[in-house]
């Protein structure tokens, strides 16, 4: 959720950040209207009960038909207080609605446009020539059945888009879990698993529209939602708190499956692991100053990129264009790593920096200083989120790694992690 104070100061940064989204930039307008018409109708409604607070004293210390004639104004003004203060809650809801409709204002230097307008921030790692070694290239699938990748019996088991991993594929996704989250303990982050199951105001609260996002699984019965990324139940670990970051950042790594419907996805990546409804998945997640956010963002990239170097594998960064960053993300950097059998780049990680969007919205803030060292009051922190590993990453392994007989060479920091072979072989 966005600072009002913010957007009656400078609403014209607003209106910037909606176009370049795309957005309709008229939300702009209707929010500072229902904002003023909010703001006259707490003020009527203050009025009129300090007007009722008045006269109920003089109620107290009149008698005789001068109290009678001052009940009969009390009753009459007791009346108008219920019509304000209906009036004020229906401006404050209203202001709400359209509140829940504002996306994060994007941080300036980001491309504006949609999924098409990222810009290329470098391009990692050199792409195989396989002609120049005399093969034509495997996909995944082809690489992997051998190995223990079985969509038929996941399809026959749970439907479409889902699979089971065995043997190697089993040992290999595990192990680069693993190596995700050994590496995030030493840069500093506590391990976390976490619920994949999570309440409405947790998953409203992180910026997803429960009621209309179909990528979305929902328990009617139970009002509960999958989640898709760990990032929903961790940023939901501190709502309604107050943390302390005078230490530093609060860093999480969070294990856990994801799902999602892939409701728009028809058609699109039916082959293989790609686009599945289920996935594993190691996610980072800072809490941290406002200040702090635009540095602690470059580090979960370069974190990320420290294990796509692991893996080795080649790969490019860049920089989402405001169209395509969603509702909560302010500025979002992917790694997409090359995929030789389809010829192009695939997103393998996402690093969001959402300002204080999400912790508006969960109420998560921090104890701020004053000059001299005493306590000034809360404000609120901002958080950032950014993928370490997922199941998808088994993809660009085995058909950046393929060899000609069809086995998988091993990354050489993965080996210790799957049992220290040093190829994949049927």
């Amino acid at each position: 959720m966005i600072d009002l104070n913010e957007l009656r100061e400078d609403p014209d940064r607003f209106v910037t950040s909606q176009r370049a989204r795309g957005a309709d930039a008229s939300l702009v307008a209707r929010m500072l209207e229902a904002d003023s018409s909010r703001r006259t109708a707490i003020t009527s409604y203050e009025s009129l009960r300090a007007e009722q607070n008045a006269y109920g004293k003089k109620v107290a210390k009149a008698s005789g038909d001068e109290k009678a004639q001052l009940l009969t104004q009390v009753k009459e003004l007791a009346g108008r207080v219920k019509t304000a203060q209906a009036d004020a809650d229906a401006a404050q809801a209203e202001l709400d609605g359209l509140a829940r409709t504002m996306p994060n204002v994007v941080i300036d230097g980001v491309p504006a446009g949609g999924e098409d307008d990222f810009t290329v921030l470098r391009e990692v790692g050199d792409k195989r020539d396989f002609a120049a070694e005399g093969f034509e290239p495997q996909d995944h699938l082809a690489l992997g059945e051998p190995l223990g990748i079985d969509m038929e019996r996941g399809a026959k088991v749970s439907g479409s888009r889902f699979f089971f991993l065995k043997g190697a594929m089993a040992r290999l996704e595990l192990g680069l879990l693993s190596m995700a989250m050994d590496q995030a303990a030493a840069a500093g982050f506590i391990p976390m698993i976490t619920p994949t199951l999570v309440r409405r105001e947790t998953m409203a609260g992180t910026g997803f529209d429960v009621q209309h996002d179909d990528e979305i699984y929902q328990l009617p019965k139970d009002d509960l939602y999958l989640v898709g990324t760990s990032e929903v139940a961790i940023a939901g670990y501190h709502a309604d708190e107050i943390v302390d970051l005078s230490d530093g950042p609060i860093r999480y790594a969070g294990w856990s499956s994801c799902y999602r419907r892939e409701a728009g996805s028809h058609g699109k990546d039916t082959r293989g692991i790609i686009r599945v409804h289920q996935f594993n998945k190691v996610e980072m997640f800072t809490y941290t100053t406002v200040e702090e956010s635009y540095a602690e963002h470059e580090r979960l990239l370069a974190w990320e990129e420290e294990m796509l170097g692991k893996c080795e594998l080649a790969y490019r960064v860049i920089d989402i264009a405001a169209g395509d960053l969603g509702t909560s993300a302010a500025r979002k950097f992917d790694c997409e790593a090359w995929v030789p059998s389809q010829n192009r780049y695939r997103e393998l990680t996402s690093t969001s920096n959402c300002t204080t969007f999400q912790a508006r919205r969960l109420n998560i803030r921090e104890r701020v200083t004053a000059a001299d060292g005493s306590k000034a009051g809360t404000r609120m922190v901002a958080t950032l989120n950014g993928t370490l590993a997922t199941t998808r990453w088994m993809v660009a392994i085995l058909e950046q790694h393929q060899q000609a007989d069809g086995s998988i060479r091993v990354p050489e920091a993965l080996r210790p992690y799957v049992g220290g072979v040093a190829e994949l072989r049927p």
